[in-house]
């Protein structure tokens, strides 16, 4: 969609009443990267320009200044404007205030524009020619820098964000959840979107900060921890019987096998072998279940020493 399509479906958009905010305008603020604002009462015509330039995929002056829009793109003479340039007239008795919008036509000496704040509301508005500071039009204006999901959720993760989950390009419970943690501790709005201020924002942030007392800790009520402590305890047991009583206890499923192999290894003449190197067998077994287990809950303290898990 153009910008001029994308603004169009914004008609009849109005700040909210009373002290009240319209979280739409409040977004616009936010994907030009002005979240700082706290009320939709703050003049956002240039805000609502920058928020469709955005949304088109077209980078914005990113500003909230409308005669930022006379340095943008490449001049129009006012002859050849066509619908979805932009134009800027003055507002206010000050050299630095304006209005911005897009033309939606121009017949004979009024302009139409399709902007937002024009009494409050996104409407198609008529201003004389005349008045016209400069009209402009998107060329040679680097493209708006919007990552991908895949990207997000990497970097997410690289700054410590793991409730991410997997990198799939999905916004998916956890992705969402990821979003709105880095969005508070950035201080941005609580909005599990991927806008221009989230963008900025991880570009340069530091990783995620992990507490003391979690960095020294242990998880609590882990599954995981407990599962790898019983292991542990089941495999000394087991390497100690396998010592002191040739591990019979352990061997009672393989009892009815025992036959057979016994006499494969008596033609083979290893019976005697098989006598003395079979507990050593079933210790080494155990030995390896202790071994595991002792590296699974090393792992999962690590894991959450580091922060990649609750």
């Amino acid at each position: 969609m153009t910008p001029l399509e994308i603004a169009r479906g914004y008609i009849g958009t109005t700040e909210g009443p009373g002290p009240a905010n319209n979280p739409t305008v409040m977004e616009m603020y936010a994907s030009v990267g002005h979240d700082w604002v706290e009320h939709d009462s703050v003049a956002w015509c240039a805000a609502f320009v920058g928020h469709c330039l955005e949304k088109a995929g077209i980078r914005s002056t990113r500003k909230l200044t409308a005669r930022s829009y006379l340095d943008w793109g490449i001049p129009v003479e006012i002859a050849d404007a066509q619908p979805g340039d932009i134009g800027v007239i003055p507002r206010g008795s000050s050299s630095w205030q304006g209005h911005v919008f897009f033309i939606d036509r121009i017949e004979g000496a009024w302009v139409w524009g399709l902007g937002g704040n024009q009494s409050d509301a996104v409407n198609v508005k008529r201003y004389p020619v005349s008045k016209l500071l400069g009209v402009r039009r998107a060329g040679h204006v680097a493209p708006a820098v919007t990552l991908s999901v895949k990207a997000v959720q990497r970097r997410l993760k690289d700054l410590g964000y793991h409730e991410v989950g997997s990198i799939d390009g999905i916004i998916g419970p956890r992705t969402r959840a990821a979003i709105l943690a880095f969005r508070d501790d950035a201080a941005l709005p609580l909005v599990p979107i991927v806008d221009v201020a989230l963008e900025e924002a991880l570009e340069y942030a530091a990783p995620r900060e992990v507490a003391p007392a979690r960095a020294s800790g242990s998880p609590q009520q882990s599954r995981i921890v407990a599962a790898a402590n019983a292991q542990i305890g089941l495999g000394v047991l087991g390497a100690a019987g396998s010592i002191t009583s040739q591990i019979a206890p352990a061997l009672n499923e393989a009892e009815q096998a025992r036959d057979t192999a016994s006499r494969i290894f008596a033609l083979a003449g290893l019976e005697a072998w098989l006598a003395v190197t079979l507990p050593w067998i079933g210790m080494a077994m155990f030995v390896g279940v202790i071994l595991y287990a002792l590296k699974a809950r090393s792992a999962r303290i690590e894991d959450h020493r580091t922060g990649r898990t609750p």
